[in-house]
């Protein structure tokens, strides 16, 4: 497993939860099912998309369990691991390669500042526990403790980091990363920048939620991209930007589950507190889906 080379479109699953809590397994499965079919390199549970941080452990632990059955090794599955503990990070990122986790994304939670020894420990501490290939998220938009690029180069001397999901807005700051530790770190991208611009300064793929949404588009813009048809993906990375842009103007899970609710899987809605799709924000949903080709037109 420590060999293991992650590339491509690894779509952050959402986490379909009944209102008494279980987790929708047949739902999460068919899901699962659709995006392999589809063609995607790899599925994240419990990323942002994935409400990690309105999950209890139970539901965690069963949502990578369902995940890791219905993928039965197909693709990898690199599930996430938030804390706000490092005890407590180390003992999810165990418990899920237990389970065959192909590997471990590290999300730091924090209440109190944290200087950056702490922040350093923290991920170094899981990357020991485990030795499957760790990938670094950085969340600046919603994390109290971001990953600054002189804690980025003292991790990426660690082994078994290997990747770094950055979803920051700023490209002049991957491509600074791509120079300080490019030997060290592959980079993935987020849905929150343009994936083929990723993809041209060096980058392996991305980890985004949109993605469960339009999974043939993105694993073809993939593939445009590694063939370097910078043209062509350029026009499909257009028409894709045109979903991203509905999303910022709501609550991210809610968007998901919304749209894939509009495609037929019963997801249900996002956790409270947060907020269902509005009626607005599922229109604009849709129309978003069938000017994408994902839903069929009237």
């Amino acid at each position: 497993m420590a060999g293991t080379e992650f590339h491509g479109v690894f779509p952050y699953l959402v986490s379909p939860i009944e209102p008494d809590g279980r987790v929708k397994e047949r739902v999460l499965a068919d899901l699962v099912g659709f995006l392999i079919e589809k063609g995607v390199q790899g599925l994240s549970p419990l990323g942002s998309t994935g409400e990690f941080a309105y999950l209890d452990w139970a539901q965690k632990e069963r949502i990578v369990a369902v995940t890791l059955e219905a993928a039965a090794g197909r693709v990898p599955v690199v599930p996430g691991v938030a804390a706000t503990t490092t005890a407590e990070a180390v003992r999810q990122a165990k418990a899920y390669q237990a389970m065959g986790a192909a590997g471990i994304l590290a999300v730091l939670e924090a209440y109190f500042p944290i200087g950056d020894d702490g922040v350093v420990d923290y991920f170094a501490a899981i990357a020991r526990a485990v030795d499957r290939p760790v990938v670094l998220y950085t969340n600046p938009n919603f994390q109290r403790v971001d990953l600054s690029i002189p804690i980025i180069e003292r991790l990426a001397k660690v082994p078994n980091i290997r990747y770094l999901k950055d979803a920051s807005t700023n490209t002049g700051r991957l491509l600074t990363i791509l120079e300080k530790v490019g030997g060290d770190l592959e980079i993935f991208a987020a849905s929150a920048h343009i994936p083929a611009a990723v993809m041209l300064i060096g980058g392996k793929g991305w980890m985004a939620g949109p993605a469960c949404l339009a999974p043939a588009e993105s694993v073809r813009l993939y593939e445009l991209c590694r063939a370097k048809d910078w043209d062509a993906a350029m026009a499909l990375q257009r028409r894709l930007w045109r979903l991203n842009q509905v999303f910022a103007k709501y609550n991210l899970a809610a968007c998901i589950k919304g749209g894939l609710e509009i495609l037929g899987f019963a997801v249900g809605d996002p956790l409270p507190p947060q907020a269902p799709l509005d009626a607005k924000g599922r229109a604009e949903v849709e129309q978003a889906l069938l000017e994408l080709g994902v839903l069929p037109g009237p």
